[in-house]
């Protein structure tokens, strides 16, 4: 069995946002999560900050600055694909992160996509990429990376309440977009960046490509099987497709009710920055009907933690380790009190 934990998805950035990460295997990438996320609950995070002007009009004090100076930030996530294109697109947007506008804007050259236009018009900023960005979401309506990005314009323009507004359609409009996370990134930016992980022990099937390994979850998924639904969900979830997991997560814990790890899942799977109490409404009560169980206390300490409510987070990972000490949840919770400790906050 191969411990899974959500992860970013694999993705572009620029701006103080990641770039894309180094492949590791399932249990690397649950220990390294893991530990990394109480790390920056402990030191605070850092992000583009808009909610001070949420609600404001384009007329209230703040609402209009001046432009900032630099480049927007791109923000591509081609999740399973590995082609050239997306290659290149990263390599890019990672050239345009350290400044490097003329070799960014050749690779951006090459191509005709979405994407490819959107760097083309932040490696010319700000020559009318703006208007640019307005223009292509106008011929794109339904895209979350193309009204993403106009946020951030919006917001290196000045025109702050308009780039709130921008990521809270995003948020809206686009639920299951990864690009839906990355807007609440920047509109929560006192909580803990991305996704909280979902950690259970499941086995995922082998295949040569993280696409095909897709293909084979989903299609066991299709059968009433909570187990397969459970790595399907887990798999989506890591690939912030955040609302198809939550149905695959339900859909699994209506089939097994009484199992602790799927309960969980499809609980936490309910978590947004926007609402966070959905979720704990649905996992808090768990911790009457598995009151052993350090799954349901681990991940409970998460969306605390995640939340910024860090004593009652520590709270509860030292319960998960004194129900079962000897499981993965019970040594996730270690580190996550190891590293708060670390950082000067009281676990």
């Amino acid at each position: 069995m191969t411990g899974v934990g959500s992860t970013e998805p694999a993705k572009s950035g620029g701006a103080g946002f990641a770039g894309s990460r180094a492949r590791w295997s399932p249990r690397a990438r649950v220990l390294t999560i893991v530990a990394g996320a109480a790390v920056v609950v402990a030191a605070g995070t850092v992000g583009i900050t808009l909610l001070q002007t949420r609600g404001e009009t384009t007329v209230r004090p703040g609402a209009v600055t001046k432009p900032r100076a630099g480049v927007p930030p791109l923000w591509f996530q081609f999740g399973t694909r590995g082609d050239r294109e997306a290659v290149d697109l990263s390599r890019a947007a990672a050239l345009l992160k350290k400044g490097q506008r003329r070799p960014a804007a050749a690779i951006f050259a090459r191509y005709h996509s979405l994407q490819a236009q959107i760097g083309s018009a932040f490696a010319a900023w700000p020559d009318h990429g703006l208007d640019v960005l307005k223009r292509l979401v106008a011929t794109h309506p339904d895209s979350a990376v193309a009204q993403l990005h106009l946020g951030y314009a919006y917001y290196w323009s000045g025109r702050v309440a308009d780039a709130v507004a921008t990521e809270e359609r995003v948020v809206t409009d686009f639920p299951d977009a990864p690009e839906s996370v990355q807007a609440e990134n920047i509109l929560y930016p006192r909580m803990v960046p991305d996704l909280p992980p979902i950690v259970a022990t499941v086995a995922l099937p082998s295949a040569p490509s993280r696409a095909a390994q897709m293909r084979l979850l989903a299609r066991a998924a299709e059968r009433p099987d909570a187990q397969a639904k459970l790595r399907y969900g887990l798999a989506l979830w890591r690939l912030w497709r955040r609302s198809s997991a939550e149905r695959q997560l339900d859909a699994a814990a209506k089939l097994a009710p009484n199992d602790p790890t799927v309960r969980t899942a499809a609980a936490v799977a309910a978590f947004t920055k926007g609402d966070p109490v959905r979720a704990f409404g649905r996992l808090g009560p768990l911790t009457g009907e598995f009151p052993k169980a350090a799954v349901v206390r681990f991940h409970l300490g998460l969306l605390l933690l995640w939340t910024r409510q860090l004593s009652k987070g520590a709270a509860q990972f030292r319960l998960a380790v004194a129900d079962e000490p000897h499981s993965v949840y019970a040594n996730e919770a270690r580190q996550f009190l190891a590293a708060l400790r670390k950082n000067g906050t009281k676990g």
